[in-house]
């Protein structure tokens, strides 16, 4: 039985991934601050603590693959100085500790699958980014880069590496898909913007799956970006939620660019930028979506 380490194995797409991996015959190790808080007996939890730079020596000594999935919600809260350092410190120091622990513990990890985002890019509303090109200037996109640059040093101990770039993920049980969701509870389908900015998406389902793939392919390594291979803007994304979730039964409504400015403060910059990024790298894997179209993803969410 092979074991896998999950860090933020808690959070939207650890929860899933731990359940498909327990499916497949898999052992699953849960990082947490407080193993004891673990509820699941089919998964072992293990400590560690990113602040004192602390690991389970035992659970890293087990395990035979680790995906790190740790790091602060970058939507939860308003982009303060303590805020901004918060989100850079949960990726770049929880990297650090598996570096540092890989790099000192007697171990037979084969290979680090690791989390990262589309907000590495910057906006260029026509091209659709490929893992080649660099990285933007602005907070999202410098946090994401310091974030690979930190978890990239596992290849100097000869450990192969998988990043997933990965846009929005679409789920009932969290992310920005339920938040888009409260007002149409309400009758109204709530549009940010003008509507005309491209989001980058994947079904829960799919980047599950990815995931679950680079554990199993071990010709997977390297930068993916982890998207749909059809885009949409932010108004044919929430159009198509609402029309599958009440019919004809919502009115489309508009949240200004400067409301959500106020609101939102800095954070607003990447609910409006516009970003479109190419999934041609990871389909010529040989991997097939499950859901490649918005309308499909939302049937599947919607229509049950």
């Amino acid at each position: 039985m092979e074991t896998v380490i999950i860090t933020g194995g808690t959070g939207l797409v650890g929860t899933a991934l731990t359940q498909l991996l327990l499916e497949r015959g898999y052992k699953v190790i849960i990082l947490s601050r407080r193993p004891e808080a673990g509820s699941n007996k089919a998964v072992t939890y293990a400590h560690w603590n990113v602040d004192t730079q602390t690991i389970d020596k035992e659970a890293v000594q087990q395990a035979d693959y680790i995906v790190h999935l740790a790091g602060a919600n970058v939507g939860e809260k308003r982009w303060t100085a303590a805020r901004k350092e918060e989100i850079v410190d949960s990726r770049t120091k929880s990297s650090e500790l598996i570096f540092t622990a890989l790099q000192s513990i007697p171990n037979k990890v084969r290979k680090v699958i690791s989390a990262s985002a589309t907000g590495y890019y910057g906006e260029y509303k026509d091209h659709a980014f490929t893992e080649t090109d660099p990285p933007y200037t602005d907070f999202l996109a410098t946090t994401t880069n310091a974030w690979e640059q930190s978890i990239s040093k596992v290849t100097t101990l000869n450990k192969k590496l998988v990043i997933f770039r990965t846009g929005m993920i679409l789920s009932r049980d969290g992310g920005a898909l339920k938040e888009f969701y409260k007002p149409l509870r309400f009758g109204f389908a709530t549009i940010l913007g003008s509507g005309e900015q491209y989001v980058p998406w994947i079904h829960i389902h799919d980047i599950v799956r990815l995931y679950f793939n680079a554990i199993v392919n071990d010709k997977l390594e390297g930068v993916y970006n982890a998207v749909s291979p059809n885009p949409v803007n932010n108004r044919e994304l929430v159009l198509s939620m609402a029309r599958i979730a009440k019919g004809r039964s919502f009115m489309t409504t508009y949240v200004p660019a400067f409301a959500l400015k106020m609101a939102m403060g800095e954070m607003s910059v990447e609910v409006l930028k516009s970003v479109q990024a190419s999934s041609a790298k990871i389909q010529q894997t040989g991997f097939q979506f499950s859901y490649p179209t918005i309308n499909e993803a939302m049937e599947q969410l919607f229509s049950r």
